[in-house]
């Protein structure tokens, strides 16, 4: 039996006929005849007789509409369940983020809300190709790739674009590049740099970067963490690709663009389809857009 056939029979129930059952329920008076069929080839005694010419129910079918009013108003009270989850600001929302920009956009985020709705916060360093499974732990991952390389793949989540972001050149303030306000890739390519593990969404950056040098870089450190590279930047052994818009200035490190190459990573939020629907999810994206505008 199925909710549509105790449907049929509760109304046959009050309303006497098939022909007011199906005009209450905007149907054929077959159809109605063809689900109480099928809802008795479930049941082992009979549900309906003939009085005369009229069609009603046995004492049985009787027990049976007076236990579908039960199921209605279990299903109803399910449904204003799962609305009032998707509309409260009262369920909390789980975000997790790279490193840098957790450390950028957690704190103005949480103050933001305040509460409303309640977030849990965790950052979550990987790889590239691991971002897109997160979305089966966390309501809203924020996610960053380069801009050149391959998108997200879109048929089991959606992706909610947040910034484009430049990646400038980070080099020790007294580092006689350091003078200039834009730099070639001729100027940078012989330096020893800093490069994130491989794998690691920034790789590919730098790999752009060689191959406008059509030479290999000097890759002497694996730093995934961006204040540790900017730290080792400071100490002058080193360049790297830093954020322009959303990592933390740093003493000692200055950042310059490249003027014949344009070096971005795309920053989004991935997300299930379904956490689209909740009302705290979609205020939390909200807040994400904002901090975004205000970072570019």
């Amino acid at each position: 039996m199925d909710v549509r056939q105790l449907t049929i029979l509760r109304e046959l129930s009050e309303r006497g006929s098939l022909v007011a059952v199906a005009r209450a329920l905007h149907v054929t008076p077959s159809a109605v005849s063809q689900h109480l069929t099928a809802l008795q080839r479930t049941c082992p005694t009979p549900l309906t007789e003939k009085r005369g010419r009229r069609l009603a129910l046995t004492p049985a079918g009787e027990a049976l509409a007076a236990a579908a009013v039960d199921v209605a108003a279990a299903l109803d009270r399910a449904n204003r369940a799962v609305e009032d989850h998707l509309e409260s600001l009262d369920t909390p929302v789980a975000v997790c983020a790279f490193n840098s920009v957790g450390l950028a956009w957690f704190g103005p985020l949480l103050r933001e809300l305040n509460g409303a709705p309640p977030l849990r916060c965790t950052d979550e360093d990987v790889a590239q190709q691991d971002f897109p499974g997160l979305v089966a732990d966390y309501d809203v991952v924020i996610a960053h790739r380069p801009e050149a390389g391959p998108p997200w793949p879109t048929r089991r989540l959606r992706v909610v674009p947040l910034l484009t972001e430049p990646l400038h050149v980070a080099l020790a303030a007294d580092h006689p590049l350091a003078a200039r306000e834009r730099l070639t890739v001729a100027d940078v390519a012989d330096e020893r740099w800093i490069s994130v593990h491989e794998g690691f969404p920034l790789a590919g950056a730098l790999d752009v970067v060689a191959a406008a040098a059509r030479r290999p870089l000097d890759v002497v450190h694996r730093i995934n963490e961006f204040f540790v590279s900017a730290a080792v930047v400071a100490s002058g052994d080193a360049l790297a690709l830093l954020p322009a818009l959303t990592s933390r200035a740093e003493p000692g490190v200055v950042l310059r663009p490249l003027a014949d190459l344009t070096l971005n990573r795309r920053i989004d939020a991935l997300l299930r389809p379904e956490a689209l629907a909740r009302r705290g999810v979609g205020t939390v994206l909200d807040a994400l857009r904002g901090l975004a505008t205000r970072s570019a």
